[in-house]
């Protein structure tokens, strides 16, 4: 549900119902959703990183477009999670995390591989091509700096639950249609946090600026006023300018997904 509720917003640069890319479109993202209900549903009795490699697998039974890697990095902690201990779902969160062993690691990489991730042509430490030598947590600190969704497992999703879980909350609470909320939150998270798709694609640079215009656009009103619909159909359309779509936020979509998923697991989405 939170996938479907992701891509099925009208978000600026995303693939959309009405937006396609060249080599991925809306149905793509609708078959990865479905690919990924039953392996998370599965996530309390197996290892984070068998979560990841299975749900990567699935998926590829139903698109070969990479529609939900990030996704996946992000929910299988979380309902795992969800699915064992008892207490507050971010406690619990805590936990998984600091279990994580090297074995997570070596699924995650293969996962990843799998996925025929982008950005794998670039040698780092660490590299998801190697075998590796840490934990997945280890690794995915590692990479914290040029990736949000990898900073989010050293934080114990601070970004999901510090910022996009309020955003979300404020939106429903002003009256925001489910749709509107998503688009609402994704401008928050996009303009608090630079998008790291796009800076390894155009640097980060390019990446502050586009979150400055996500900001611009919260300031006049965002999904609540007509001036601020208007800035988000022209953030839209500069942000599809490019060709390559080296614009599309696809980080903070990711991020955006993975607080649907808390707020579902919390009662915020009813």
């Amino acid at each position: 549900m939170a996938c479907l509720l992701e891509v099925s917003a009208e978000k600026p640069g995303n693939v959309t119902p009405t937006h396609a890319f060249h080599d991925m479109n809306y149905e793509d993202f609708l078959r990865g959703a479905v690919a990924l209900g039953p392996e998370m549903a599965r996530a309390g009795y197996r290892s984070v990183g068998a979560t990841i490699l299975a749900a990567i697998t699935a998926r590829r039974r139903w698109t070969q477009a990479n529609t939900n890697l990030g996704i996946v990095l992000l929910f299988a902690p979380l309902a795992r999670a969800a699915l064992t201990g008892s207490g507050a779902l971010r406690d619990r969160l805590r936990a998984v995390l600091r279990h994580l062993t090297l074995d997570d690691a070596r699924a995650a990489y293969a996962a990843i591989r799998l996925a025929s991730a982008g950005g794998l042509a670039a040698e780092v430490e660490h590299d998801v091509r190697a075998e590796p030598t840490i934990t997945l947590r280890e690794a995915m600190a590692s990479a914290a700096h040029r990736d949000s969704i990898a900073a989010e497992y050293g934080s114990d999703y601070a970004i999901t639950f510090e910022r996009g879980l309020p955003a979300l909350q404020s939106a429903l609470a002003q009256g925001a249609s489910a749709g509107q909320a998503v688009v609402q939150t994704y401008l928050e998270l996009l303009a608090a946090v630079p998008d790291t798709l796009i800076a390894r694609k155009r640097g980060l640079e390019v990446a502050q600026a586009v979150s400055a215009e996500a900001a611009r656009v919260l300031a006049a009103g965002g999904v609540f006023s007509r001036e601020g619909q208007r800035a988000i159909a022209e953030l839209d359309a500069h942000l599809r300018v490019a060709k390559d779509n080296s614009l599309n936020p696809g980080t903070t979509a990711d991020l955006v997904a993975a607080t649907l998923l808390v707020g579902l697991l919390e009662g915020v989405i009813q």
